[in-house]
């Protein structure tokens, strides 16, 4: 594994380090053999960054890590999470938060603390209720080792914010189609020069940059080196000398596998020229097509009506990304509840506002979930909706009857053979 050094305490972090945010579930929960298998064999490869929050998995992120990281697995981890700062309302919910944290990590001292989606206007008032008075006590008490803030902001915002405090690291959204959003290379650049560690988030944006379009597939497939696309978009990030460690949600043992071998490969400045050309040419293919900048994080979720926010986006985007056929089916079946039983359009929204100020990207979400229900939706969306649970719903039951016969009988005939 290749590590990078934090210059303010001499930490050797892995390139990669593994993210909570994102592990594998089973009937809407952890599957915690699977995410334990998962991260065991990372840290056993030498990735030794891992990386959770409060509200990752419904609260059940941190816990689960607790359980797992225990006696040598805990010594060979930096372990990072994150107050929630939405929900702190006065100093004493610090301690609160803190002390939860530490109960759920089952751990004395966390890592590496960060101010969880800090911007502009939560730093003012989080400092105005002493969040760095609280961050420093902590430190001296030992509960933290590091003080830092992941960031969904402005460039202008984030400058202010590194410029504030002299914090040990930032966590921040960074990947070859975010050049320039939010901190930006710009920020990645400033943080680095003032000897901040520099942590980034979202490298494939939310799988977007893993499951590519036709058009840019055929690029890759030109290239002179074959990668995947997932390869390609994290070598982009690492190929950034000020870039010390870049945070993967990996819900799959083959993900893991193949993330750590392009962090092991991919030093700063390895990239040659033309291949650095060829992201040029994926990235204007993607703002033509892609009409959502969401990265499916979920930080919207959930929704007061039940809208499934993230999935109309990416059903909307599907459509004009892939040039997908049966969109419109897609959404009436998955979202229209004509299975499930459980309505989660588009067309629920009501523009209360709560998943704006959540959105990390700051999109106008209820202006945008009403131009995914007029164009996937439309008119007579409930009527459909209806027509389907009459009829789609007793078609797939015969079906997985029929299919089931069919698997009994050929079962026992591949056991008169045997």
């Amino acid at each position: 594994m290749q590590y990078r050094k934090n210059k303010k305490n001499g930490d050797e972090i892995s390139a990669l380090g593994f993210g909570a945010m994102r592990l594998p579930t089973k009937n809407g929960r952890i599957d915690k053999e699977k995410a334990k298998e998962q991260i065991y064999y990372a840290i056993d490869q030498g990735v030794n960054f891992i990386d959770t929050a409060y509200p990752y998995h419904g609260g059940a992120s941190e816990s689960f890590l607790g359980e797992i990281l225990q006696n040598e697995y805990r010594e060979k981890v930096k372990l990072c999470t994150k107050m929630p700062s939405w929900s702190i309302k006065k100093y004493e919910d610090m301690e609160k938060f803190l002390e939860t944290q530490l109960d759920k990590l089952q751990t004395d001292y966390i890592d590496y603390y960060l101010i969880h989606s800090l911007g502009k206007g939560s730093f003012q008032r989080l400092k105005d209720l002493g969040v760095l008075e609280f961050l420093e006590k902590a430190k001296q008490d030992g509960k933290i080792n590091n003080i830092g803030f992941s960031f969904h902001d402005n460039g202008d915002a984030f400058k202010d914010i590194v410029d504030a405090y002299p914090w040990d690291a930032c966590l921040i959204q960074y990947n070859y189609l975010d050049e320039k959003t939010q901190a930006g290379t710009e920020g990645v650049k400033y943080a680095h020069s003032q000897g901040i560690s520099v942590f980034i988030m979202e490298p494939l944006k939310g799988g977007i940059l893993a499951d590519v379009p036709e058009e840019a597939q055929k690029i890759w497939d030109n290239a002179p080196v074959q990668r995947s696309p997932a390869d390609w978009a994290l070598r982009w990030v690492l190929n950034h000398p000020e870039v010390t460690c870049v945070i993967s949600g990996m819900g799959e043992l083959d993900q893991v596998k193949e993330n750590i071998q392009v962090a092991e490969e991919t030093l700063p400045g390895s990239l040659s020229e033309d291949e650095l050309k060829l992201y040029d040419e994926v990235k204007q293919v993607y703002h033509e097509l892609m009409k959502i900048n969401c990265t499916s994080c979920g930080y919207c979720m959930p929704c007061p009506r039940g809208v499934d926010i993230p999935t109309c986006f990416e059903i909307y985007n599907h459509k004009y990304m892939f040039k997908t056929r049966g969109t419109s089916f897609t959404y009436l079946t998955r979202l229209g509840g004509v299975f499930s039983g459980n309505e989660s359009h588009a067309g629920l929204c009501n523009g209360c506002g709560k998943c704006v100020r959540a959105c990390p990207q700051k999109l106008e979400i209820p202006t945008l979930l009403n131009d995914v229900s007029k164009e996937l939706g439309g008119v007579g969306f409930s009527y459909r909706v209806k027509i389907g649970k009459a009829i789609l719903v007793p078609l797939f039951d015969a079906f997985i009857s029929i299919s089931s016969r069919f698997s009994r009988r050929s079962g026992n005939n591949s056991v008169r053979k045997e």
